[in-house]
């Protein structure tokens, strides 16, 4: 592995913990702009692949046929919480598609609010499959089956051609042969795809490019802005997505996945970075992520305030105490690999 230790922990000046990883920056015809460590590793893409889930959804009129809100795009988009809002805008879409939360293929866990404000759920609190972090992808993948008169019991299925037609489509947009992708099943049983960082990083280059892009202008477009407009629908209270949406005032499109991946995408300049962390530490991914974006010059000093939180520099004990620091150990190298 050509993985470099992309941020550092110290305790009392003494080292004690490198997170490993790599990043890709590309634009949107795919020219590696810069990079860390192994910028072609290959990654399952996790969550970051939602908006690129939703293209068949969208190139087939669906958003309009179902008069699906802005809102309810971003869902489609999104990782959430579990919160009222988001809830109410998973069944908003059901609705529209003529179907309950029962038709979900999702699985039923507890809603995300409490691990992120690291609560015990109240006793007696009732959920189902729409509290789901991926309840809105979901809940669109239904109402193109609903659009096209599709089974619906086996929607997630990767021969289902809801499922064929998703393949087709992230290849198209990550400039890849359906063939070349590698797939696994994400948390929620759906098919996921892995891809080398470089194509995933395009694939946000290119949604984050939005109506310029001459395949899939009018839905990168829609999704987007949907995104950016609101970011507390594509994550939740507390969460990453929302942070950095927030922070990159309508010009970034962002989106974490499970297990160690964050893309980054600048609508203003046609590119996007990709970046995995190996151990899948989510303080060190944060950390990482905004220092990529800093080293990029993506960054004024409001926004480095901003994300100051993200960047978890200090170690700070139960107590108080700061113990220790969490810095990058990387520098980012213009282009590709020697």
């Amino acid at each position: 592995m050509k993985h470099l230790p992309l941020i550092e922990l110290t305790r009392g000046g003494t080292l004690e913990c490198l997170h490993l990883g790599s990043v890709a920056v590309v634009n949107t015809e795919g020219r590696l702009l810069a990079h860390a460590g192994d910028p072609y590793w290959l990654t399952f893409s996790r969550s970051t692949l939602k908006a690129l889930q939703a293209l068949p959804f969208m190139e087939s009129g669906g958003s309009a046929q179902f008069g699906f809100s802005t809102r309810q795009l971003a869902m489609l988009c999104a990782s959430h919480n579990g919160e009222e809002m988001h809830v109410a805008e998973t069944q908003g879409m059901l609705d529209k598609a003529g179907l309950t939360y029962k038709a979900l293929r999702c699985g039923c866990h507890v809603p995300g609010i409490f691990t992120q404000l690291e609560q015990a759920p109240p006793p007696g609190l009732l959920f189902d499959e729409r509290h789901n972090n991926c309840s809105g992808k979901h809940a669109g993948f239904l109402a193109y089956c609903v659009q096209h008169g599709l089974s619906l019991d086996d929607y997630i299925a990767p021969g289902h051609p809801l499922q064929q037609a998703i393949r087709r489509d992230v290849a198209r947009a990550v400039g890849m042969d359906a063939n070349e992708l590698r797939m696994g099943i994400d948390g929620c049983s759906a098919p996921n795809y892995a891809l080398p960082l470089t194509h995933l990083a395009r694939g946000y280059a290119r949604l984050a490019s939005g109506a310029r892009d001459p395949e899939f202008g009018e839905s990168f477009s829609a999704l987007g802005e949907a995104m950016t407009s609101h970011p507390e629908l594509v994550s939740g209270t507390g969460r990453n997505d929302l942070a950095f949406m927030r922070a990159g005032r309508g010009d970034w499109v962002t989106k974490i996945g499970a297990d160690g991946v964050q893309v980054v995408g600048s609508k203003s300049r046609g590119e996007a970075m990709a970046l995995k962390i190996m151990d899948a530490n989510k303080v060190a991914l944060h950390a990482a992520t905004v220092e990529v974006l800093d080293q990029l010059g993506w960054l004024d000093d409001a926004q480095r305030e901003m994300l100051a939180p993200w960047r978890a520099r200090e170690i700070v004990n139960a107590r108080g105490v700061v113990v220790g620091e969490r810095r990058p150990a990387f520098q980012l190298v213009v282009g590709g690999p020697g």
